[in-house]
């Protein structure tokens, strides 16, 4: 079978993203999307996407997210973003739409060339002496450190998530430093990729709140220099959650193609 794909990346986090509203692949087939996900033997992507059929009358599609291991995964921020960027681009919305994903209904525009990507609220965040630990769709473990750009991303990282209190079904594990006053900088290791990755967008959600929460910055938007770019965080706090949260970025096909699977 002759498969069609597009390979879109926001700030740096890639997916191979494919059009699956006519089931012509299945989402069992965990070993081709391994195979596609590959940087050797395949595409090459941190994740990929199938946008299929809506399952609500109200939305325009529905978002499957894998990872690049081949297990569908928890919400992916950046990748929802790139969807929404795809299904403007093969014309089933113009700059507004409501999706669903497996965290729930999503609301999401394209305004000036940027996606913004409205999050689940969050209720709860946990507080450590060493740590903050939230949902943002997917887990996060968010830590403040000193020299971020030399900072051991991937063996610290691969250690926490594997690590108490996570085991086996892990954490994504975010490292951040301060820039100045509403401005961070964020390097995240990410489950599923078991690596570093360019950004994560549920992440840099995580970062933004939590930074808020502990009042390292009492500003309501947030800016988060990933090494693949800067992405921001809008959101308003009532007096029990986070709501109202926006992840604003770019998103950006690379190429279209064709591959024998």
């Amino acid at each position: 079978m002759t498969l069609t794909f597009y390979k879109y990346q926001g700030t740096g986090n890639d997916f191979v993203i494919i059009d699956n509203r006519d089931s012509i692949i299945s989402k069992n087939n965990t070993k081709l999307f391994t195979r596609l996900c590959d940087r050797k033997f395949g595409i090459g992507a941190d994740g990929l996407m199938l946008l299929e059929q809506p399952k609500n009358q109200e939305d325009d599609f529905t978002m499957v997210y894998f990872n690049a291991d081949g297990n569908e995964s928890s919400m992916c921020g950046n990748g929802g973003r790139c969807l929404v960027a795809f299904a403007a681009f093969i014309g089933i919305i113009k700059d507004k739409t409501t999706f669903t994903a497996i965290d729930g209904k999503h609301y999401a525009e394209i305004k000036d060339g940027l996606v913004y990507l409205q999050m689940q609220d969050v209720s709860e965040i946990e507080e450590y002496d060493s740590h903050l630990f939230l949902d943002t769709g997917s887990p996060h473990h968010v830590t403040m450190v000193n020299g971020l750009p030399e900072f051991d991303v991937k063996n610290v990282g691969r250690e926490i998530r594997n690590g108490a209190p996570y085991f086996e079904v892990g954490s994504n594990v975010n490292f951040v430093e301060k820039i100045n006053g509403n401005s961070f900088a964020v390097r995240t290791y990410e489950r599923g990729v078991e690596d570093e990755t360019l950004s994560c967008g549920t992440g840099v959600t995580a970062v933004a709140l939590s930074m808020h929460a502990t009042q390292v910055t009492n500003e309501n938007q947030v800016s988060v220099q990933t090494p693949g770019g800067e992405l921001k965080v809008t959101f308003s706090k009532s007096a029990n959650k986070y709501e109202n949260i926006f992840l604003i970025g770019p998103a950006e096909q690379v190429f279209k193609g064709e591959i024998e699977c």
